[in-house]
This record gives structure tokens, sequence and C-alpha cells, in this order.
């Protein structure tokens, strides 16, 4: 008898039979708040009816039309409303499934069109599992031991984190800034960098947003040496962050944007987005899959865009999100052990740590567990663990914010 890799831990030991909204129920019908959306994934809530629908009357008439092969209406169509939302100048897309794959494509873009071998990224950031994207990730040894050697030509520089400094966000960033000229200087020549891979917000290193000086000084950086900035909007984009894209914030504007997971509510679906004088500058072959742009993903990625649109999904993470980060500032100033409440619209870190002031990732789980023993569905992030996430889909309500802070407030209590 075969079974689940024995490697893989459960964040929760939830049996999920059924999703509604921001909401999972069990087998035993018992409900939970899942305030982690599949990891950003479930943008529009659980089984939205309009992407139901949608997926449903594709899979009847076509389930998948590989894209180099043939074309296909979803795909077409969703090319066409990606240019109504994505950042000017970016006008043209290539689909994969995987964000991982999506940051390789955007790497090997990169290369090809500087014709430069390296890629500068930042402290923290998490771009992927597989060997390049595990090689441009930081935030975490796990997702890159084990199976060296890794892909040469990744230098790192930091990223402005004034809680991990324990500095004001000025000073991060002037120190930021200033380490990534001094990689420039000694590890990794102008001349020898295509780009510069940044998250907006940090995701797996702890839910820690940028900030626009330090975006401006890497445009002005990239914009001096002939450098590409590529932007990971995997688990930021599509609303999240109470902004489309979150590099708004920072008018981040990008030379290649690279998204996943919320784009299509659920269905495995990527991509990446550049103007067409950079596109072409990609050697011929050099993109394609068997699987991206599936139709019924597409399908799904179009009606998607629809729902955000019509039920004014990006100002609801907004509103919802500021009502979140009070509840949980309110419930933080009463623990020492809770030093930090961050985050951009419906993605929202907690931070403990110890007497000590040392990342306390065991109580981090431990909370969160507690959550999800009483009915919230949290997980955690950070290089220790030491940060919980509040991520839930779009569609949230009002009432469940408040219920998931009165869940939170209980657990905090039960555990400190």
């Amino acid at each position: 008898m075969a079974e689940l890799s024995q490697i893989l831990k459960q964040a929760t030991g939830v049996l999920a039979a059924r999703g509604e909204g921001a909401q999972l129920f069990d087998e035993q019908g018992r409900r939970y708040l899942d305030f982690t959306a599949g990891i950003g994934v479930t943008s529009t809530g659980h089984c939205h009816p309009r992407v139901v629908e949608a997926a449903q009357r594709q899979v009847a008439t076509l389930i998948h039309g590989q894209y180099t092969t043939v074309m296909h209406r979803p795909l077409l169509t969703l090319v066409e409303r990606l240019g109504e939302v994505l950042p000017a100048g970016l006008d043209r897309v290539f689909f994969a499934n995987s964000g991982s794959e999506a940051v390789e494509a955007a790497l090997r873009l990169a290369r090809q069109a500087t014709g430069r071998p390296n890629v500068i990224v930042f402290h923290g950031g998490f771009h992927g599992r597989t060997v390049a994207a595990a090689s441009m990730t930081t935030s975490g040894t796990r997702f890159r031991s084990g199976f060296a050697p890794l892909m040469a030509g990744v230098h790192v520089a930091p990223f402005p984190d004034p809680t991990h400094f324990g500095w004001p966000v000025e000073q991060a960033t002037d120190f930021a800034l200033a380490q990534l000229d001094y990689v420039l200087q000694t590890l990794s020549a102008p001349a020898d960098t295509a780009a510069f891979v940044v998250e907006p917000v940090l995701g797996e290193g702890g839910y820690v947003p940028a900030n626009e000086r330090f975006f401006a000084g890497l445009r002005e950086r990239a914009d001096a040496h002939g450098i590409l900035l590529v932007v990971d909007e995997v688990q930021t984009g599509f609303g999240r962050t109470g902004r489309f894209w979150g590099g708004e914030h920072f008018d981040a504007r990008p030379d290649i944007l690279v998204t996943a997971k919320g784009l299509a509510s659920g269905f495995p679906l990527s991509g990446i987005a550049a103007s067409s004088a950079l596109m072409e500058k990609a050697w011929p072959g050099s993109q394609g899959g068997t699987y991206g742009a599936n139709a019924v993903a597409c399908a799904a990625a179009v009606a998607t865009l629809d729902v955000i649109e019509d039920e004014q999904l990006v100002r609801n993470a907004d509103e919802r999100g500021a009502q979140l980060r009070e509840a949980l500032r309110t419930i933080a100033d009463k623990y020492d052990v809770i030093t930090d409440v961050r985050g951009l619209g419906l993605m929202i870190g907690v931070e403990f740590r110890d007497a000590a002031g040392k990342p306390d990732g065991a109580t981090a789980v431990a909370v969160a567990q507690e959550a999800a023993r009483r009915g919230l569905l949290l997980l955690t992030c950070g290089a220790w663990g030491q940060v919980v996430r509040f991520i839930p889909a779009l569609v949230v309500s009002a009432d469940e914010v408040d219920e998931a802070a009165g869940i939170w407030s209980d657990a905090v209590g039960a555990v400190l």
C-alpha cells in the first residue's frame, strides 16, 4: 500500500472535504476559518461560483490545448485581460504552471536578453524549489540544502528588514543599498549582472514589506548599468496587498514581472510579463512547456479577474487588511513576546521573540496549532518559523475578520 512521503509535514490535521469562500469544512462537517488560502492561492475564495462555472464550462469543451501547438480562446482572452492590469509597458506574456517555473523563465529571459551570467537576489527572498529558483532562495536552508551544487552566478545582497537588523527602516534601507553597491563592486560587476530579483514583500522570509526608497535605489542602479529589475509577485500579486500588484506600493516599475498563486483561484497557472522589445530578445525555442496556459486554468483566471473587478476585491483586501492589522496589534500590545505586526493588505505577519529578543519559532507554532484547534487555520514563516502569517481569501468579510481575531486572541492567551 502506497502512502504520501513521510517528509511532507502537515501544518494542521484537517482533512478538508469542501470549501466556501474563506471557510473550509472537514469530513465531519466542522467549519474552519481558512486564513491560509492554500498559501495565498485561492484569491477569490474556495469554489467561487463564477470560477467554478467557468471551469466546468471549459472542461466540457476543451481541457487541454498545448499552446505552442494550437491556440484556444481562454488563453487569448486571458492575455487581453491581463493587458488591462499589468504595469505600464509590460505587454508580452509567457505562461507556465508554478511560481518556480515562472521565476526560472524570468531568469532565462534576463540572461538571454542581457548576455550576462549573474543575478543578484535579496536576503530572505523565496523564489521556488527547483534548482535555479532554489539557488535564488535565501529565506531558509531547508529549501536549498542537500542537493548541491546549486546554480552558479547568484549573489545575495541585504533586504531592508528593520526587524532583523533592529534599526529604523531608513537605516536599514541605507545599509541595504550601500551593501548592494558593495556586491556590485566586489562580487558581481555590473557588466556581469543580468538582473536584480526581488519580492515587494518577503514571503517565506517573514512578511516584511520593502519600501519606496529601496525600490527607487534598485531602479536607479538598474537603469545606470543596464540591469533588469525582476519583481517576483507570486505571492503579492492579484490584489493580495491591497493593490493589484504589491510593487505598486513602492513604484517598483519592473522590467519583468512574475506572477502565479492567486492568478487562477487554485488552478495551476503562472507567468511572466515583459515588454515586447525585451521579450523578443529571448532565444528561439527557449519558451515552452506541456501544460502551461492550460485551457481550464486560463478560463478560471479570466473568471478570477472578473470577480476581482466586479466584487472590488482589491479594495476589500485593503479595508479588511487594515481591520485585521488593527485587531492583531491590539492583541499584540498585551504580550511582550509578540514584537511586531506588519504587512500590506491581507498579507500580515505576527512575529514572536523570546525574552532575550531571539526569534521564537516554537511559540509561533504552538499558537498557530492552538488556533487551528479552535477553528482558525494559519501558517508560519520566517527563517526560524517565528512569524505567523494571515493570508485569507480576498473575499473575507468584516465579520470573519472579527471572528478570526477573537480566536487568535483566545489561542494566544491559552498558550502564553
